[in-house]
């Protein structure tokens, strides 16, 4: 095999012109680092900024909402109706004097804003969650007008433009993990007879088109796809597969693979163990979509090492890595895998030795060191998860689900 570091190491041109220095990216995590209005804080400025001088070749923000009265979680940065572009410009300077490029991502919840931010969230049609442990948290959605669809995607194109126009490098479009696209993607919650019904993946292209046309052509534009749902009756490989071709013939630049929702959730480790022995969660599918469409592929989930990152793009399966937890135990992890250093990408809490996301305990960690980096604090190796849970507060299972579910 080709050196690792040369593999790591070479740059990528995308479709649209714009070159990302190397294969390591960041991909998308929750901060809810937003402020009380729900704009971008000055933490938020300070993590990137951390994670930018770790080396990172691409960041991925986390979910950014395209409404304000539509949040995932109470301190998600969201874009009001009449945004101003300078309210993001710190935040997109904070990767001034580093290679790295800072795409944000756009997103919208429907069903899956929690019961104690929206009464009655929005959904492609009125179906609540089947897991009866999820339902306690979230609350029966109401179907979106067509007029409001509409709208949905407008926010999609103002938001894109305001953070183009305040500095952003490029743009992701969340549609994945059970959020509002990822719903219209689902025969399980869309089951509209209308025109966004009868192609569920309209939605989508609708918002990668106007998304496109309002940030111009030479700016990346980018989807976060879930392979599938991975649950009986929803969103399959097939049609996921169908997307992806759909997608490369609207030109966007950059497709990250995921997979899963809330109900069944894959992307946050559950993939099986012959793939995560082989690293990456979702290899497979991306080898698939390789055959169908030439749009550049990230693959998002499980790598640990340099060898095995570099062994999944010699295979010519994808072309971007993509790494989120061990980014939050490690933020200086790319340039360290970049020079040649032995250390593995870790995703889990050295006190306990369980993977972040085996429990609502260990996603309060995460979160919790991922707020020291923006602090300016170091991460804390030596405080347990179960420290971290009560000294937040967070004893009772469904107020720790409100607060930290990412």
């Amino acid at each position: 095999m080709t050196d690792p570091r040369a593999l790591l190491a070479e740059p990528l041109k995308l479709a649209c012109g714009a070159v990302l220095p190397h294969r390591i990216a960041k991909s998308a995590l929750s901060e809810q680092l937003g402020d009380r209005r729900n704009a971008p804080s000055g933490e938020l400025a300070r993590l990137y900024r951390t994670w930018a001088h770790g080396g990172a070749g691409l960041l991925v923000t986390g979910n950014v909402m395209v409404d304000p009265t539509a949040l995932g979680e109470p301190r998600n940065v969201a874009v009001p109706a009449v945004p101003d572009p300078a309210a993001y410009r710190s935040w997109a300077q904070s990767v001034d004097g580093t290679d790295a490029q800072l795409w944000v991502q756009l997103n919208h919840p429907g069903r899956q804003s929690p019961r104690y931010l929206s009464r009655q969230p929005v959904a492609p049609s009125a179906v609540p969650f089947g897991d009866r442990g999820v339902r306690t948290a979230f609350a029966a959605p109401r179907a979106l007008t067509g007029d409001e669809i509409e709208a949905v995607v407008e926010r999609f194109a103002l938001s894109a433009r305001a953070f183009v126009e305040g500095g952003f490098a490029g743009i992701q479009i969340h549609g994945a993990h059970g959020y509002l696209i990822s719903q219209f993607l689902s025969p399980l919650v869309n089951r509209r007879d209308d025109e966004w019904g009868r192609d569920r993946s309209r939605f989508l292209l609708e918002v990668v088109r106007a998304v496109r046309g309002a940030v111009g052509d030479r700016v990346p534009v980018s989807v976060k796809l879930n392979s599938a749902d991975f649950q009986r009756g929803g969103f399959d490989e097939d049609e996921s597969l169908q997307v992806v071709r759909a997608l490369g013939e609207a030109g966007i630049d950059l497709l990250e693979i995921s997979g899963g929702t809330y109900e069944r959730a894959v992307m946050m480790g559950a993939g099986r163990a012959s793939t995560q022995r082989r690293e990456a969660y979702f290899l497979d599918y991306a080898a698939k979509a390789r055959q169908i469409s030439d749009v550049a592929l990230m693959v998002t989930g499980g790598f640990a090492t340099a060898a095995g990152m570099a062994e999944a793009l010699e295979s010519g399966a994808l072309d971007m890595i993509g790494i989120g937890r061990p980014f939050i135990v490690d933020p200086g992890l790319p340039g360290r895998l970049l020079a040649g250093e032995d250390v593995r990408a870790e995703r889990r809490c050295p006190r306990t030795g369980i993977r972040l996301a085996d429990s609502l305990v260990e996603i309060q960690w995460h979160t919790q060191q991922m707020h020291r980096v923006a602090a300016g604090k170091p991460v804390d190796l030596k405080r347990g998860a179960w420290r971290a849970l009560a000294q937040a507060g967070l004893s009772d299972p469904l107020n720790a689900f409100r607060r930290v579910r990412a």
